[in-house]
Protein backbone atom coordinates (compact mmCIF):
# COMPACT_ATOMS: atom_id res chain seq x y z
CA UNK A 1 0.00 0.00 0.00
CA UNK A 2 2.97 2.30 0.52
CA UNK A 3 6.02 3.26 -1.52
CA UNK A 4 8.87 5.59 -0.66
CA UNK A 5 8.76 9.06 -2.21
CA UNK A 6 11.62 11.07 -3.64
CA UNK A 7 11.51 14.77 -2.78
CA UNK A 8 12.65 17.79 -4.75
CA UNK A 9 15.77 19.47 -3.44
CA UNK A 10 14.11 22.40 -1.66
CA UNK A 11 11.56 20.12 0.01
CA UNK A 12 14.31 17.72 1.03
CA UNK A 13 16.14 20.65 2.62
CA UNK A 14 13.06 21.44 4.72
CA UNK A 15 12.82 17.79 5.75
CA UNK A 16 16.50 17.71 6.70
CA UNK A 17 16.05 20.85 8.78
CA UNK A 18 12.84 20.01 10.63
CA UNK A 19 12.27 16.23 10.50
CA UNK A 20 15.48 14.60 9.28
CA UNK A 21 14.63 11.07 10.38
CA UNK A 22 11.07 10.81 9.05
CA UNK A 23 9.89 8.41 6.37
CA UNK A 24 8.14 9.94 3.35
CA UNK A 25 5.66 7.68 1.59
CA UNK A 26 2.98 7.61 -1.10
CA UNK A 27 -0.20 5.61 -0.47
CA UNK A 28 -1.64 3.68 -3.40
CA UNK A 29 -5.22 4.68 -2.56
CA UNK A 30 -7.20 7.43 -0.88
CA UNK A 31 -8.29 7.18 2.70
CA UNK A 32 -9.95 9.10 5.49
CA UNK A 33 -8.54 6.64 7.98
CA UNK A 34 -6.14 3.91 6.85
CA UNK A 35 -7.67 0.48 7.64
CA UNK A 36 -5.85 -0.99 10.68
CA UNK A 37 -4.48 -3.96 8.73
CA UNK A 38 -3.09 -1.68 6.03
CA UNK A 39 -1.72 0.73 8.63
CA UNK A 40 0.20 -2.12 10.17
CA UNK A 41 1.97 -2.53 6.82
CA UNK A 42 3.92 0.53 7.92
CA UNK A 43 5.72 -1.84 10.25
CA UNK A 44 7.50 -3.22 7.20
CA UNK A 45 9.03 0.20 6.57
CA UNK A 46 9.32 1.72 10.05
CA UNK A 47 11.48 0.42 12.86
CA UNK A 48 8.51 0.06 15.22
CA UNK A 49 4.84 0.98 15.76
CA UNK A 50 3.47 2.72 18.83
CA UNK A 51 -0.34 3.17 18.59
CA UNK A 52 -1.64 6.22 20.43
CA UNK A 53 -3.94 5.71 23.41
CA UNK A 54 -5.82 8.40 25.32
CA UNK A 55 -8.10 8.35 28.38
CA UNK A 56 -11.73 7.63 27.55
CA UNK A 57 -12.62 10.18 30.23
CA UNK A 58 -11.61 12.89 27.76
CA UNK A 59 -14.46 11.96 25.43
CA UNK A 60 -18.10 13.07 25.65
CA UNK A 61 -20.53 10.15 25.67
CA UNK A 62 -21.77 10.93 22.15
CA UNK A 63 -18.34 11.24 20.51
CA UNK A 64 -18.05 10.00 16.91
CA UNK A 65 -17.12 6.33 16.65
CA UNK A 66 -13.85 7.05 14.85
CA UNK A 67 -12.73 9.34 17.66
CA UNK A 68 -13.56 6.67 20.24
CA UNK A 69 -11.56 4.15 18.22
CA UNK A 70 -8.63 6.53 17.89
CA UNK A 71 -8.53 7.13 21.65
CA UNK A 72 -8.88 3.43 22.39
CA UNK A 73 -5.52 2.37 21.03
CA UNK A 74 -6.51 0.91 17.65
CA UNK A 75 -3.64 1.78 15.31
CA UNK A 76 -5.27 4.68 13.45
CA UNK A 77 -3.56 6.79 10.80
CA UNK A 78 -5.61 9.64 9.37
CA UNK A 79 -8.83 11.08 10.72
CA UNK A 80 -11.78 13.01 9.25
CA UNK A 81 -10.69 16.48 8.25
CA UNK A 82 -7.09 15.56 7.53
CA UNK A 83 -5.73 16.81 4.23
CA UNK A 84 -3.91 15.31 1.27
CA UNK A 85 -0.70 14.81 3.26
CA UNK A 86 -0.79 13.35 6.77
CA UNK A 87 1.90 12.63 9.33
CA UNK A 88 2.19 10.44 12.39
CA UNK A 89 4.50 9.81 15.31
CA UNK A 90 2.88 6.44 15.93
CA UNK A 91 5.78 4.99 13.96
CA UNK A 92 9.45 5.18 14.76
CA UNK A 93 10.78 7.10 12.94
CA UNK A 94 7.79 9.40 12.22
CA UNK A 95 6.07 8.99 8.86
CA UNK A 96 4.63 11.46 6.34
CA UNK A 97 2.13 9.99 3.86
CA UNK A 98 0.59 11.43 0.69
CA UNK A 99 -2.84 10.08 -0.20
CA UNK A 100 -3.58 8.82 -3.71
CA UNK A 101 -5.39 12.05 -4.55
CA UNK A 102 -2.05 13.85 -4.28
CA UNK A 103 -1.49 12.77 -7.89
CA UNK A 104 -4.01 15.41 -8.95
CA UNK A 105 -2.61 18.17 -6.74
CA UNK A 106 -0.58 20.94 -8.42
CA UNK A 107 3.12 20.23 -7.99
CA UNK A 108 4.04 23.41 -6.14
CA UNK A 109 1.18 23.16 -3.66
CA UNK A 110 1.84 19.47 -3.01
CA UNK A 111 5.47 20.26 -2.25
CA UNK A 112 4.27 22.93 0.17
CA UNK A 113 2.05 20.36 1.91
CA UNK A 114 5.01 18.04 2.38
CA UNK A 115 7.16 20.89 3.68
CA UNK A 116 4.37 21.95 6.04
CA UNK A 117 4.20 18.42 7.45
CA UNK A 118 7.94 18.45 8.13
CA UNK A 119 7.68 21.80 9.92
CA UNK A 120 4.81 20.52 12.06
CA UNK A 121 6.80 17.44 13.00
CA UNK A 122 9.72 19.64 13.95
CA UNK A 123 7.55 21.72 16.26
CA UNK A 124 6.62 18.59 18.21
CA UNK A 125 2.93 19.59 18.26
CA UNK A 126 0.31 16.94 19.08
CA UNK A 127 -0.70 14.70 16.21
CA UNK A 128 -4.42 15.38 16.60
CA UNK A 129 -6.78 17.73 18.36
CA UNK A 130 -7.65 15.16 21.03
CA UNK A 131 -4.28 15.28 22.84
CA UNK A 132 -4.26 19.06 22.26
CA UNK A 133 -7.52 19.49 24.17
CA UNK A 134 -7.08 16.54 26.51
CA UNK A 135 -9.56 16.61 29.37
CA UNK A 136 -10.77 20.02 28.17
CA UNK A 137 -12.45 18.43 25.15
CA UNK A 138 -15.46 17.78 27.36
CA UNK A 139 -15.50 21.48 28.26
CA UNK A 140 -15.39 22.38 24.58
CA UNK A 141 -18.28 20.02 23.93
CA UNK A 142 -20.32 21.70 26.65
CA UNK A 143 -19.52 25.14 25.24
CA UNK A 144 -20.77 24.27 21.74
CA UNK A 145 -24.55 23.67 21.57
CA UNK A 146 -24.28 21.52 18.45
CA UNK A 147 -24.02 17.83 17.59
CA UNK A 148 -20.90 15.69 18.05
CA UNK A 149 -19.85 15.92 14.38
CA UNK A 150 -19.97 19.73 14.54
CA UNK A 151 -18.00 19.76 17.79
CA UNK A 152 -15.42 17.51 16.13
CA UNK A 153 -15.17 19.86 13.13
CA UNK A 154 -14.72 22.93 15.31
CA UNK A 155 -12.17 21.20 17.54
CA UNK A 156 -10.12 20.15 14.52
CA UNK A 157 -10.27 23.70 13.16
CA UNK A 158 -9.19 25.27 16.45
CA UNK A 159 -6.27 22.87 16.65
CA UNK A 160 -5.28 23.75 13.07
CA UNK A 161 -5.31 27.46 13.93
CA UNK A 162 -3.09 26.87 16.97
CA UNK A 163 -0.59 24.97 14.85
CA UNK A 164 -0.77 27.56 12.08
CA UNK A 165 0.17 30.33 14.48
CA UNK A 166 3.45 28.49 15.03
CA UNK A 167 4.26 27.42 11.48
CA UNK A 168 3.64 30.64 9.59
CA UNK A 169 6.85 32.32 10.78
CA UNK A 170 8.77 29.49 9.13
CA UNK A 171 6.74 29.89 5.95
CA UNK A 172 7.45 33.64 5.87
CA UNK A 173 11.18 32.94 6.12
CA UNK A 174 11.00 30.82 2.98
CA UNK A 175 10.90 34.04 0.95
CA UNK A 176 14.68 33.95 1.18
CA UNK A 177 15.39 30.30 1.97
CA UNK A 178 12.92 28.45 -0.28
CA UNK A 179 11.28 30.90 -2.72
CA UNK A 180 9.35 28.26 -4.66
CA UNK A 181 7.70 26.96 -1.48
CA UNK A 182 7.09 30.51 -0.27
CA UNK A 183 5.34 31.32 -3.55
CA UNK A 184 3.08 28.27 -3.14
CA UNK A 185 2.24 29.37 0.43
CA UNK A 186 1.39 32.91 -0.70
CA UNK A 187 -0.64 31.69 -3.68
CA UNK A 188 -2.71 29.35 -1.50
CA UNK A 189 -3.43 32.21 0.90
CA UNK A 190 -4.49 34.53 -1.89
CA UNK A 191 -7.04 31.95 -3.02
CA UNK A 192 -8.67 32.14 0.42
CA UNK A 193 -8.88 35.92 0.75
CA UNK A 194 -12.10 36.65 -1.14
CA UNK A 195 -14.18 34.05 0.63
CA UNK A 196 -12.60 34.98 3.96
CA UNK A 197 -13.76 38.57 3.57
CA UNK A 198 -17.30 37.40 2.80
CA UNK A 199 -17.42 34.87 5.64
CA UNK A 200 -19.39 36.93 8.21
CA UNK A 201 -22.18 37.67 5.74
CA UNK A 202 -22.22 34.05 4.57
CA UNK A 203 -22.77 32.91 8.16
CA UNK A 204 -25.34 35.62 8.86
CA UNK A 205 -27.42 34.68 5.82
CA UNK A 206 -27.17 30.95 6.46
CA UNK A 207 -25.10 30.25 3.34
CA UNK A 208 -22.34 28.81 5.53
CA UNK A 209 -22.84 26.94 8.79
CA UNK A 210 -20.73 28.07 11.72
CA UNK A 211 -18.61 24.88 11.95
CA UNK A 212 -17.68 25.18 8.27
CA UNK A 213 -16.92 28.88 8.73
CA UNK A 214 -14.67 28.05 11.67
CA UNK A 215 -12.85 25.45 9.61
CA UNK A 216 -12.30 27.89 6.77
CA UNK A 217 -11.17 30.79 8.96
CA UNK A 218 -8.80 28.63 10.97
CA UNK A 219 -7.24 27.24 7.79
CA UNK A 220 -6.29 30.82 6.90
CA UNK A 221 -4.23 31.36 10.06
CA UNK A 222 -1.16 29.59 8.68
CA UNK A 223 -1.32 31.90 5.65
CA UNK A 224 -1.03 34.98 7.88
CA UNK A 225 -4.31 36.48 6.66
CA UNK A 226 -6.54 38.92 8.52
CA UNK A 227 -9.47 37.06 10.06
CA UNK A 228 -12.96 38.48 10.53
CA UNK A 229 -14.74 38.45 13.89
CA UNK A 230 -15.17 36.30 15.91
CA UNK A 231 -12.21 34.36 14.53
CA UNK A 232 -9.78 37.29 14.77
CA UNK A 233 -9.58 36.63 18.51
CA UNK A 234 -7.75 33.39 17.72
CA UNK A 235 -4.95 35.24 15.91
CA UNK A 236 -2.88 36.01 18.99
CA UNK A 237 0.22 34.79 20.75
CA UNK A 238 -1.98 34.27 23.80
CA UNK A 239 -3.53 31.33 21.97
CA UNK A 240 -0.11 29.80 21.40
CA UNK A 241 0.71 30.22 25.08
CA UNK A 242 -2.57 29.05 26.62
CA UNK A 243 -3.62 26.54 23.99
CA UNK A 244 -6.75 24.55 24.76
CA UNK A 245 -7.72 26.77 27.69
CA UNK A 246 -7.85 29.75 25.34
CA UNK A 247 -9.75 27.76 22.70
CA UNK A 248 -12.43 26.67 25.17
CA UNK A 249 -12.78 30.22 26.48
CA UNK A 250 -13.16 31.49 22.90
CA UNK A 251 -15.87 28.91 22.21
CA UNK A 252 -17.74 29.78 25.41
CA UNK A 253 -17.76 33.50 24.60
CA UNK A 254 -18.50 33.04 20.92
CA UNK A 255 -21.48 30.75 21.33
CA UNK A 256 -22.86 32.80 24.21
CA UNK A 257 -22.89 35.79 21.85
CA UNK A 258 -24.45 33.76 19.04
CA UNK A 259 -27.26 32.66 21.34
CA UNK A 260 -27.89 36.27 22.39
CA UNK A 261 -28.12 37.34 18.76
Amino acid sequence: MFSERTLRDDVETVRATHAPDCLVLDADNDFETIPPAAAEDLGLLADSLDPATYPTEWLPDDSPALLVRYAGGTFTIGMPGDGTVVWTRQTSPPTVIAKKRAEGTPEGFLDFLFAEAFVQLGLDVPEHFLPFFGERYRDLDRAIPLGPADVYQIAAALYEAWVGLQTRAVFRAWADDAPRLHEAWVDAGERLEGRLTDLPSAVATGQTEFPAATEFACSAVKHDLDLPAPFAALDTEAYVEYGSDYAVQWAEKTFAQLVEE
